[in-house]
C-alpha cells in the first residue's frame, strides 16, 4: 500500500487537474455561444444562396461558358481539411482527419493523385506526414474573417483552373449537429454543382413561381460563382468553430468527472492507509506495553 504523503500529493495533483478542466469547460461555454449565434445566422444565408445558385444554372447557358462549372475525368482529387488550431476537444478533430485518410485510400486505389489543403494547426500536423499537403491555413481558426474564406477559395479555384491541375475539389470539416454530436461531413466544393435541397437537411419554405433575372442569369452568374465558394468555406469555417467549443465543452466535463472519480477512490485509499498506520501504531504500543508487563 503506497504511503500517506504519496497518496496525498496525488490528491492534491489531481484536484489542481480538475479545477483546470472545469474552467476550461467554462471558457468553452462561454465561447460557444458566440460561435452558435454567428453559425446559426449563416445558415440561412447559405440556404437561400445554395437555392439561387441552382436557380441560376438551370437558367443560364452553363455549356462550356463557365470553366468552374466545367466536369473532367477526374485523375486529380484536392481535399480541403478543415479542423481546429487547438486541442483538447475529445475525437473531434481525428474524426475529420480520419475522413481525410480513408478517402486518401479510397481515391489512391482507384489511381487517383490526391493532395490536401490544410485549414487549420491540427489537421495539418498529422497530414503532413504523408507528403500531400499542397497548402497550410494554420492559426486563423480563432479568429478567421470572410477575407480568409476569400483567400482560401481564390487559392483552390485558381489551381483547379490551372494546367495540370485538380480535376475535382472536396470540403471535409466538422458538421455541427447539437452541443453533444458533432460529425464530419464532405460537400463537393469544385466544379461547382449545387444542389436544389441536401439530403437530410431541413430545408426553408419553398418559394414558388419563377426568379427574374436583371440582366441575364449568365452575367449574373459570372458574379455569384466566386461568391458562392467564399460562401462554402465560412460556413464549413463556422460549422468548425462551433463544433470545436462544443467538443471542448464536451470533453473538460468529462475529464472533470473523470478527476472527481479519481480523487473519491485516491480518498477511500488515504483514509485505508491512514487507518493501517493508525492500527500499526496502536499495536506497537500494545506490544510494548506487555512488554513491560
Amino acid at each position: 500500500m503506497p504511503s500517506l504523503k504519496e497518496v496525498k500529493t496525488k490528491i492534491v495533483g489531481v484536484t489542481k487537474t480538475a479545477q483546470i478542466t472545469k474552467a476550461m469547460n467554462m471558457v468553452a461555454s462561454a465561447k460557444l455561444r458566440g460561435a452558435q449565434e454567428k453559425m446559426e445566422a449563416f445558415r440561412p444565408y447559405t440556404a437561400k444562396f445554395n437555392e439561387a445558385m441552382s436557380n441560376l444554372s438551370e437558367r443560364a447557358n452553363t455549356g462550356g461558358s463557365y470553366p468552374l462549372m466545367e466536369k473532367r475525368d477526374v485523375k486529380s482529387v484536392e481535399l480541403i481539411i478543415i479542423t481546429s488550431d487547438r486541442g483538447l476537444c475529445g475525437s473531434f478533430n481525428s474524426n475529420i482527419i480520419k475522413l481525410a485518410e480513408q478517402k486518401l485510400k479510397e481515391y489512391e486505389a482507384e489511381g487517383k493523385t490526391v493532395s490536401f489543403i490544410c485549414v487549420g494547426k491540427k489537421g495539418f500536423q498529422i497530414l503532413k506526414k504523408t507528403g500531400k499537403v499542397r497548402k497550410t491555413y494554420a492559426d486563423i481558426m480563432g479568429t478567421f474573417q470572410m477575407f480568409n474564406a476569400r483567400e482560401i477559395a481564390t487559392e483552390v479555384s485558381e489551381h483547379f483552373l490551372a494546367d495540370g491541375g485538380s480535376d475535382r475539389v472536396e470540403l471535409l470539416f466538422g458538421e455541427f449537429k447539437s452541443v453533444a454530436i458533432q460529425r464530419p461531413a464532405t460537400k463537393e466544393f469544385l466544379p461547382v454543382q449545387p444542389l436544389e435541397a441536401a439530403e437530410g437537411e431541413e430545408s426553408g419554405p419553398q418559394i414558388s413561381g419563377e426568379y427574374i433575372y436583371e440582366p441575364s442569369a449568365e452575367d449574373i452568374m459570372d458574379v455569384l460563382q466566386p461568391l458562392y465558394l467564399n460562401v462554402m468555406i465560412y460556413h464549413a469555417m463556422l460549422e468548425v468553430g462551433a463544433s470545436e467549443h462544443a467538443a471542448r465543452m464536451t470533453a473538460m466535463d468529462n475529464a472533470t468527472n473523470a478527476c472527481n472519480d479519481m480523487i473519491s477512490n485516491l480518498t477511500i485509499l488515504y483514509n485505508k492507509a491512514r487507518q493501517a498506520a493508525i492500527t500499526a501504531e496502536l499495536m506497537d504500543i500494545v506490544g510494548g506495553a506487555e512488554a513491560l508487563k
